[in-house]
């Protein structure tokens, strides 16, 4: 039995195949791939691609080695989160793909700041797909549309159990567990050159480089990522964009959740900073207690204490 998302981003997808927890712990063990078709891929081309993509986005393209997937952001003057996108490159041509309904934006965008750089950006319609193959240890891949079927095997998971295990992971998804106010330091904590997996600290100066590198200087996001460990009792999930509430008081921003066949009802949520992270909360009438995945303190002068959340 086939089932596919009614509504949403991910609309006309496959949400599950009759199972949706044993397609979690199938897709945990490697066994099952992911048909995420329903997401738009788009290509860079030419000579000048790599530096040029260096100078606009938050990832360092100058030194990606082909085969290597990356992910970057598109910032504005501020730091704010307005593009994001996967890519690897085969050498000849940046393979991309980005969240469903929002590639049209990214690509006129990405056009306007070609001016004189060697650079061709191209849509990619039906003839190529993206998916997640079995076993991946990289991320989706892209592949001709010809080839989906084999490369997914027999064995496959839909978009529920995809979306469980990245929101027990503590991964955010840019758009639906973000909002037009965040920047990158309140989703990851700094680790050496990089902050989260899309952002480089080092490689020069990149729109809305600033923002983040004073906050990453200076320390203390306005707000941190936390996943929820929400009310197994609640017939339903809270809504993407609720009011997170403590003590009546809305003190955070509800992103995505799901119910996951280990941890059940798991969510994230962009929490102000201030927010105790031993406090309990409540979003959509469903009470939560949270695990801290960004440090209140989060800066260059701090380092994760042993034991605290997973970052």
């Amino acid at each position: 039995m086939t089932v596919r998302v009614p509504e949403g981003v991910d609309a006309g997808a496959v949400w599950h195949y009759g199972d949706p927890l044993r397609e979690q712990k199938a897709l945990e063990a490697g066994r099952a791939g992911v048909d995420l078709s329903h997401r738009p891929l788009f290509t860079v081309g030419g000579a000048d691609r790599l530096r040029w993509l260096n100078d606009i986005t938050s990832q360092d393209f100058a030194s990606l080695a082909p085969g290597t997937p990356t992910v970057a952001y598109i910032l504005d003057a501020q730091g704010h989160l307005t593009h994001v996108f996967g890519a690897v490159d085969d050498g000849t041509i940046l393979w991309c793909h980005t969240e469903p309904g929002r590639r049209d934006a990214l690509v006129a965008w990405l056009r306007r700041m070609v001016f004189a750089a060697r650079v061709e950006v191209a849509e990619l319609g039906a003839d190529h797909a993206l998916v997640l193959p079995p076993g991946s240890t990289t991320g989706p891949v892209i592949v001709p549309a010809a080839e989906v079927e084999a490369v997914l095997g027999d064995t496959r998971a839909g978009t529920w159990a995809m979306e469980a295990v990245r929101i027990a992971s503590g991964t955010p998804r840019i758009f639906l567990d973000t909002d037009e106010r965040t920047i990158p330091n309140e989703l990851a904590n700094p680790s050496g050159d990089l902050l989260g997996p899309a952002v480089h600290l080092r490689k020069g100066c990149y729109p809305g480089q600033e923002t983040v590198a004073r906050v990453y200087n200076l320390g203390r996001p306005p707000r941190r990522l936390a996943l929820l460990h929400l009310d197994g009792s609640a017939e339903r999930l809270p809504t993407v964009g609720a009011d997170v509430l403590l003590e009546g008081r809305a003190v955070g921003r509800m992103g995505t959740s799901e119910r996951h066949h280990e941890l059940g009802p798991v969510g994230l949520a962009l929490l102000k900073r201030t927010v105790p992270v031993d406090a309990v909360l409540e979003v959509d009438g469903v009470a939560a207690s949270q695990e801290a995945l960004v440090d209140p303190e989060s800066g260059l002068h701090w380092r994760p204490e042993p034991g605290l959340g997973r970052a």
